[in-house]
């Protein structure tokens, strides 16, 4: 079991900030908030597939996970609301989240099938969270320029990300999740993930008039396809997630801890479990 700690975050999302926030690169902006706009009702779907997992397992096990449900629930419910509120000044930007309601109607189709499903599309898309969150925690100039209020609230998002990446694979694991299907959802997801991603990211930058800029295909390049960029970095990460014996704790965590022993200025602690 994990000792998740619920934080929060001491930053002020009230205050508008600059269109090309990313230190001017307008293609890591309009990724970041595609990121972002699928994270209030993603962040909620993980609560509630954690919470409808639970009661599949025996009344003393429950006792046992209780704690570490608590803590993802918590740290999950912060990353909602955070990400909300920067929503919240991407749409006074004009920008349009088409993404969350293609999510909400395939998440439909779940309803009144085996609650293991909904965890299994979880921890497929949890560890494609802790991929990013890693990569991001490697490769901290990503945001160098940036306001330190956003960059905190990237930052701060990736450490609890790797943090609890085991929760949603472990209770899987727990209450008798089969391989096949978790192998089977991580290559849903991804395409699904990736497709959606890519689709929002691409509206976003249609909007800011930076979609056939040189500039922009050049930053895409940099940040997606160079020899440290995210996708081609990490693709035996993502290829561990389909063999019988990957667990997430085989990504070292040892930079999210960094950074959050870095960074206590930046938040409170609300609970301990």
């Amino acid at each position: 079991m994990s000792q998740l700690v619920i934080r929060r975050l001491l930053i002020d999302l009230d205050a508008p900030f600059d269109r090309q926030w990313c230190a001017g690169n307008a293609f890591q902006t309009a990724f970041f908030n595609a990121l972002s706009m699928s994270f209030p009702f993603g962040e909620q779907f993980f609560i509630d597939a954690v919470r409808g997992a639970l009661p599949l397992l025996a009344p003393d096990a429950q006792q046992r996970w209780q704690a570490e449900v608590r803590g993802f629930i918590g740290q999950e419910a912060t990353h909602r609301r955070i990400h909300a509120l920067f929503n919240g000044q991407l749409e006074r930007q004009g920008l349009e989240d088409s993404w969350t309601p293609r999510m909400k109607e395939r998440m439909a189709l779940l309803e009144g099938r085996d609650p293991r499903h909904a965890l299994a599309i979880t921890a497929a898309t949890e560890h494609f969270t802790a991929i990013f969150a890693d990569w991001l925690l490697r490769h901290p100039q990503t945001l160098e320029g940036v306001e330190p209020r956003l960059r905190t609230m990237w930052m701060w998002h990736a450490a609890e990300e790797s943090e609890h990446k085991c929760t949603a694979f472990d209770l899987y694991r727990a209450v008798g999740g089969a391989e096949p299907w978790r192998r089977r959802w991580m290559r849903r997801v991804t395409l699904l993930f990736l497709t959606d991603l890519l689709r929002q990211t691409v509206a976003n930058l249609r909007h800011e008039k930076q979609l056939w800029k040189r500039s922009t295909w050049r930053q895409a390049w940099q940040t997606l396809f160079s020899r440290e960029g995210l996708l081609t970095s990490n693709v035996r990460a993502w290829r561990a997630y389909f063999r019988p014996t990957f667990h997430p704790s085989e990504q070292d965590g040892t930079l999210a801890q960094q950074w959050l022993a870095d960074h206590r200025d930046s938040y409170t602690p609300v609970g301990a479990n």
